[in-house]
């Protein structure tokens, strides 16, 4: 069924079975479409914005370019889903399962995708400034080159996640797992890293000053070719736990690697 370019706005297609259909550039501002069957629909282009497509299934559909501007998205499932250079400021994403999905490029703005579940996404070059991961599930993603200045991880899981060239100016990484993610070239000045509890993970050539890291748990972090000068509250326990070599900026200015007693952990 193809309904390119039809204006539907604010029409109520709860529950409509949509599989297949095509609606390109179609203007669905408003729309409801809790719990419509979208698989494989091809809305590319469409508008979205404020629509409501809670628990819609959106297995393989075509969102690319889509306008889904303060769109509720909360308990959608979309694995295959393409939301390739889509705008999804004040989007509500939260309790989602989205798997081997594209949201390269897309504009996020404060979004939300509290406890969402990520899996196999690439979400490379995207704008995510303030967006909200807060205790979602991220697993082998791909965040490489994203804006998420002063986004929000706090007690999410991030597993195998490629952070690397992502500007995390000012993120919040408070009680969050961080098991094997890359951070290379990565700007984390002021992050906050809390309480977190990591295992392993690339910090080459990241730049870290003004990082907070009270409470966290630093097993086998790799800080070899880090800055870390100027990050607060690390004790020499906690860098004991990291790996640091002479390419590494330790937090008091000095090269390492870092070595006990030295209180190189204590910023000038």
């Amino acid at each position: 069924m193809t309904l390119n370019d039809l204006d539907l706005a604010c029409v109520n297609l709860r529950r409509a079975v949509l599989t297949g259909t095509t609606l390109l550039d179609a203007n669905l501002a408003g729309a409801d479409l809790t719990e419509a069957m979208l698989e494989e629909a091809d809305l590319q282009r469409a508008n979205l914005a404020g629509a409501d497509l809670t628990a819609a299934n959106l297995s393989k559909t075509m969102l690319a370019g889509a306008s889904l501007l303060d769109a509720n998205l909360s308990e959608i499932t979309a694995p295959g889903a393409s939301f390739r250079k889509a705008r999804l400021a004040k989007a509500r994403m939260m309790d989602a399962s989205v798997r081997e999905a594209i949201f390269t490029e897309i504009s996020a703005a404060g979004a939300s995708f509290h406890q969402s579940s990520f899996y196999d996404v690439d979400f490379t070059d995207s704008y995510l400034d303030d967006a909200q991961f807060y205790h979602a599930r991220l697993q082998h993603s791909r965040l490489t080159g994203v804006s998420a200045v002063g986004a929000n991880f706090g007690g999410a899981k991030l597993d195998h996640c490629n952070f690397s060239r992502a500007d995390l100016s000012g993120a919040k990484f408070a009680r969050a797992e961080v098991i094997q993610c890359v951070f290379r070239d990565a700007e984390l000045r002021e992050a906050d890293f809390r309480d977190a509890r990591m295992r392993g993970g690339d910090f080459s050539r990241a730049l870290l000053a003004g990082a907070r890291f009270s409470g966290a748990q630093l097993h086998t972090a790799d800080f070899r070719g880090a800055n870390l000068q100027g990050a607060r509250e690390l004790t020499a326990e906690q860098l004991a736990q990291a790996l640091t070599d002479a390419s590494t900026t330790l937090p008091n200015g000095h090269r390492g690697p870092y070595m006990r007693s030295s209180h190189a952990e204590r910023p000038r």
